[in-house]
């Protein structure tokens, strides 16, 4: 396991400070403020703590309410609403300096036989033959208006391997595209057997690259060329199939509308062996700068 997913983990693993209040710290981002990946996932382990090891998170639905400060502890307060048969509810609000900065509501389930059906994975090439995050970042390094960008982003990707299958955003800014876009992921490094870390892990990297089809679409190389600035504004998921974060997944991402300053993202996100494990929407703001 790399020391950069060892530093991940400690990320996620909050500290309990009372019984349904937890407290959770942030590491640096590649953007100036709180990774929202990052506080989703810790925001699901919170709910996850308080919810019997048998009842597996089966979907979650959060909002972004304020940007979070990298340089201050993120107080998590879990609300129990509800201990069914077979679903048990939780609510959560991110703080920091007195403010909610985020808001989740999370649904568990006990396992049980039902129904199957699934959407077909679409094709993709084998991730063993892409190119690497440290292969391919410094190709692009010209393009970003800052230049401390790419170590931020190699940094960001030491943890979990990310393989773009097409070209990102900004390698062709200006040529609009196909809103379409996909990369296979998995950390780097075995995981524990426990079902929440994985999909916590799957939350924090769910919100890295669900909006880059919106900029493909616009020709756009996003705020890493300075051609939009744009944040997070709310992210759902459902988990429908066990998974493990750390071998390959397919994340196959789409836009299905952009309008208003937001930009709509969807995905799922399939196992190598082509089982659909999990569902994400994202909207976001997507404005083009003002002169």
């Amino acid at each position: 396991m790399s020391s950069a997913l060892d530093s991940l983990l400690d990320l996620l693993d909050l500290e309990q400070i009372e019984r349904d209040i937890f407290r959770g710290t942030s590491r640096s981002a590649v953007v100036p403020r709180v990774f929202g990946g990052q506080v989703a996932a810790q925001a699901l382990v919170a709910a996850g703590r308080t919810v019997p090891a048998d009842r597996t998170a089966h979907s979650l639905h959060s909002y972004f309410l304020r940007m979070g400060d990298p340089g201050a502890p993120i107080v998590y307060s879990v609300d129990r609403i509800r201990d069914g048969r077979s679903f048990t509810t939780r609510r959560v609000v991110a703080v920091q300096h007195g403010q909610p900065i985020f808001h989740l509501s999370a649904s568990f389930q006990t396992y049980e036989e039902g129904l199957e059906h699934q959407a077909d994975m679409p094709p993709a090439p084998d991730p063993e033959t892409l190119p690497t995050a440290a292969q391919m970042l410094p190709q692009y390094a010209d393009t970003f208006t800052d230049p401390g960008v790419m170590d931020r982003l190699l940094e960001a990707r030491d943890s979990v391997d990310l393989r773009y299958v097409g070209a990102p955003p900004f390698a062709n800014v200006g040529t609009p595209q196909e809103p379409r876009s996909q990369v296979w992921f998995r950390t780097n490094g075995k995981l524990a057997d426990d079902p929440l870390l994985h999909v916590c892990m799957a939350t924090y990297v769910s919100d890295m690259t669900l909006l880059d089809s919106v900029l493909l679409a616009h020709g756009r190389g996003g705020w890493t060329v300075g051609d939009v600035v744009g944040a997070s504004l709310d992210h759902a998921m459902w988990f429908h199939r066990p998974f493990r974060a750390d071998e390959w997944l397919l994340y196959d991402q789409e836009s299905p509308s952009a309008s208003g300053g937001r930009g709509l993202g969807q995905a799922r996100i399939y196992t190598q062996d082509g089982r659909l494990a999990i569902t994400v929407i994202q909207e976001g703001v997507v404005r083009v700068p003002r002169d």
